[in-house]
């Protein structure tokens, strides 16, 4: 047996040991979605009652175990970036929101907040004693290097991944293992307006270029329009099926980037099984920290670097609502402005706001005289580049507002044009 292997069975407790080692106003750091503890976290839950004031912090939490009004007291969540599962608890109050760019969690971590505590799922450790962080890279390795107490939750479904993500036996406090299936996300089926948007979007995209896409119907969407390009390149934060998709046709390999040419660079992973199997040992993925992939100039250093995100509404100066409706908080800003930034940096980047043209079953306009009353600014009038709806592309950036307010107006539902055009004409825009 080897030296690693010894201290690797030295550390290996039960979920319930590992949970005990938590005191009352511990701060405990977990990965993004799929890279949640779970049973580790269970058994936190489990003992909630002997604690006070311990908080958590997060990106996408993935199960809503403690997001309740009787569990704050105890175990209060702060949000980095809303999920489903802490979206009621953040708007309800005994939930918390932290506003915060991706790219700077990790600064954040070494300069203003505490990590006494982090629980990762990581793969199955290696013959040199190295277990990965495949999963969530993300903020979790500047936690770790904070943290004094670390909780790795070994899994054999988690993938064994190459990149900046490794950590050796001896950095670790506590193994649990669990065998329990990781968390998936299987994508929903195209619907004819994600077809419309992507396809627009697409058109627009060269062969050589280096992409970043996120995970929804519109994302999906321009990966499958993109399944006759050659030789993309991913940059990325989430590692999602249908850039594992645009990989095994051979759209995506890499080969053109100016910046890690050869290597797939993302931060996260979220998807199926088979993205899972997708990612592990493939020398051409490079997992690394959110304060590498998400730097607006490391990102700009790619050449025709193209970013696609989605927004809420739009106004007429370009201001995107991407994470509010209104005052209430739907999601987060993640990683939208890192990458809109970075393109715009990049020689030949390009960025894309995407969105359905309508909210409300055709009810409401997404492209609006002004952003909705109390609504969050996303991404600034300045860092836009294009809008698509499914009506076409509207490109903003070098545009006055006056422009700007007619090439959006051009591409909202016809159903509102009259009426987003007489209110241009009371702002003095048309």
């Amino acid at each position: 047996m080897s030296t690693w292997q010894k201290e690797y069975e030295a550390k290996c407790v039960t979920a319930e040991e590992a949970a005990s080692i938590i005191e009352s106003g511990d701060h405990i750091w977990f990965p993004v979605g799929a890279g949640e503890p779970d049973i580790f976290l269970k058994a936190l839950i489990a003992r909630k009652e002997t604690l006070e004031g311990v908080v958590t912090r997060q990106i996408l939490p993935a199960k809503p175990g403690y997001f309740d009004e009787e569990t704050a007291p105890q175990i209060r969540h702060d949000s980095l970036f809303i999920s489903g599962a802490s979206r009621a608890a953040v708007n309800g109050g005994w939930a918390d929101l932290t506003p915060n760019y991706f790219s700077e969690i990790p600064r954040l971590i070494r300069e203003y907040w505490a990590a006494d505590a982090v629980g990762v799922v990581v793969s199955p450790m290696d013959e040199h004693g190295y277990l990965s962080l495949g999963l969530g890279v993300d903020y979790t390795w500047e936690a770790i290097k904070k943290a004094k107490k670390i909780i790795f939750e070994v899994n054999q479904q988690a993938p064994h991944c190459h990149g900046n993500c490794q950590v050796h036996i001896s950095e670790v406090t506590h193994i649990v293992e669990n065998s329990n299936p990781i968390p998936e996300l299987p994508s929903a089926p195209l619907s004819d307006i994600d077809k419309a948007i992507g396809g627009y979007v697409a058109e627009l995209i060269d062969d050589g270029a280096t992409l970043q896409i996120g995970f929804g119907g519109v994302p999906n969407a321009v990966c499958e329009a993109l399944k006759d390009k050659k030789d993309l390149g991913i940059h990325t934060e989430m590692v999602t099926e249908g850039i594992m998709e645009l990989c095994e046709c051979g759209a995506a390999n890499n080969s053109k980037k100016s910046f890690n040419p050869g290597k797939l660079i993302g931060t996260f992973a979220w998807g199926t099984k088979k993205l899972y199997e997708f990612m592990d040992n493939n020398p051409m993925l490079s997992m690394q920290p959110v304060d590498y992939t998400n730097n607006p100039y490391n990102i700009g250093r790619n050449d025709n670097m193209v970013a696609i995100n989605a927004s809420v509404e739009v106004d007429f100066m370009g201001q995107c609502c991407s994470e509010s409706m209104g005052p209430l908080q739907w999601s987060s800003t993640g990683g939208q402005v890192d990458f809109f930034r970075g393109a715009n940096i990049s020689q030949g980047g390009k960025g894309f706001v995407t969105m359905p043209s309508t909210a409300k079953k055709g009810n409401i306009s997404r492209i609006v005289p002004h952003l909705s009353h109390g609504a969050a600014v996303t991404t600034s009038k300045n860092d836009v580049d294009h809008v698509v709806t499914e009506y076409g592309v509207a490109k903003l950036r070098g545009k006055n507002i006056r422009q700007r307010t007619e090439a959006l107006i051009a591409i909202a539902h016809p159903d509102f044009r009259q009426e987003l055009k007489e209110a241009a004409r009371t702002m003095n825009l048309l």
